[in-house]
């Protein structure tokens, strides 16, 4: 399992962050807006740079000293970040100039312990402005970093520099073989009473680990003589009232907890129903080709008829119709209502996640499915499949190699990816399929 190291872009609002981050994300993720605190949702992308690859967090501005709720949301926001962090990007203002605000985030990040990088932006001249990013050395704080994020200007220096402050074991192989499961999902809807519940029933922790996010926690539990990790990301147990901006909190420690893990177990609070919330949560793990359990929680509260079942699963389906191999499972972490079936259903999407086919069993199936369907064609020429073979694991990886890939639907792909699902399960785990032409044939 490797683990990309984190980057979280901290610093005032309006300084550019999310110019910042959408010029290395390279596309517009971030709402820029020349408003203090337009950027509350904090955002995360994956960044390559020279081979290493790392993800990118942008967090709403601090202000230090705001009254003002939201803002003092973002600055949580941001602490979260920080803490999560292993190096951080802080940024400021080569226009407005260095101001009390910055002096007061950069004794935060000093306390926090974490590698800090200066970046004074909006440097379009160097030439015009280099007094001006002189007077950010009074920060004491290492050398500046003058870049232009609108010009896209002097970020590579600055990610080069940035790759020296990666920890050494980043990206590599970690050596743990236990299964690593993610508890994710919105505050409040029983993430540690699931926990709480699987370890009061076995009573056999071996040990707990200080995760790598604060109020997030590794534990490790042993059922039937075999471990698994559970990744706790509760935390938050705060009211507020604004409970939006506290669900928004939750990306940045799911990001990091489904980064590391096999599986995700997204939990629902069946009183609630399915949100777009818990849609949001589920693709992280989806995009991150993560074996994937749904778990409805509090089922024991639901009033129930016939169809009950029914139509929830439905619900679920349409909401998270992106991930229709998602499991499922109705729970109630209250009464340990269905919760031993989890480890069952978690060893099978563990295995389903790691399963490999034979490249001759897999083509016969491919053959099977193309003569009941005929590939796609346009203007006389027809699609041909010469062969599909699996080259990843976790998730499955096949590579298809046809005569045109433009003629290859995106369609069709879905059609071949039901008949292998058919024929071989993969029940839990995304299915990923890469199309390659070979010429000449």
């Amino acid at each position: 399992m490797k683990r990309k190291p984190v980057v979280a872009v901290v610093g005032r609002p309006n300084v550019g962050k999310s110019t910042f981050f959408n010029a290395l994300a390279g596309e517009r993720l971030s709402i820029v807006k020349d408003t203090p605190g337009i950027t509350r949702d904090r955002l995360y992308t994956d960044v390559e740079w020279l081979g290493r690859s790392f993800t990118l967090i942008d967090t709403g501005g601090i202000e230090p000293d705001s009254k003002d709720i939201i803002l003092s949301q973002m600055r949580e926001q941001a602490q979260i970040a920080i803490d999560t962090a292993d190096v951080i990007l802080f940024m400021t203002d080569v226009r407005q100039g260095l101001v009390d605000a910055d002096d007061k985030v950069a004794d935060m990040l000093r306390r926090s312990g974490k590698p800090v990088i200066l970046v004074v932006n909006k440097v379009d001249s160097y030439e015009k402005q280099s007094a001006d990013v002189y007077e950010f050395y009074n920060l004491g704080l290492d050398d500046p970093y003058p870049i232009s994020s609108a010009e896209k200007q002097g970020l590579g220096d600055l990610l080069d520099k940035l790759l020296e402050y990666f920890p050494e074991s980043a990206g590599e192989e970690e050596e743990e073989d236990e299964p690593k499961i993610a508890i994710i999902g919105k505050p409040n809807v029983g993430k540690s009473s699931i926990i709480n519940r699987l370890l009061g029933e076995n009573r056999l922790i071996v040990s707990d680990i200080a995760g790598t996010t604060r109020d997030a926690v590794d534990t490790r539990v042993k059922r039937n003589g075999k471990e698994y990790v559970f990744i706790d990301t509760a935390g938050l147990r705060r009211k507020s009232k604004i409970r939006e901006e506290l669900e928004k909190f939750m990306i940045v420690r799911t990001v990091s907890a489904v980064e590391r893990a096999d599986v995700a177990v997204l939990v629902i609070d069946a009183k609630e129903g399915v949100t777009e919330q818990d849609a949001k949560i589920a693709g992280i793990a989806h995009e991150r080709g993560k074996g994937m359990i749904v778990a409805v929680n509090k089922w024991d509260l639901i009033e129930k008829d016939n169809s009950t079942v029914n139509e929830f699963t439905k619900k679920i389906r349409d909401t998270l119709a992106f991930m229709p191999y998602a499991e499922l499972l109705f729970v109630s972490a209250e009464t340990g209502q269905r919760l031993p079936k989890l480890y069952d259903m978690i060893d099978a999407v563990i295995e389903n996640h790691a399963m490999r086919i034979a490249t001759g069993v897999l083509n016969e199936i491919v053959s099977e499915a193309v003569a009941l369907q005929q590939p796609p064609s346009d203007k006389g020429k027809r699609l041909r499949i010469f062969y599909v073979t699996q080259v990843a694991v976790k998730p499955p990886t096949f590579v298809i190699f046809v005569n045109d890939k433009e003629l290859m639907h995106f369609s069709y792909v879905r059609y071949l990816e039901n008949r292998i699902r058919e024929a071989f399960g993969f029940a839990g785990t995304p299915l990923r399929f890469i199309v390659r032409e070979r010429k000449g044939e």
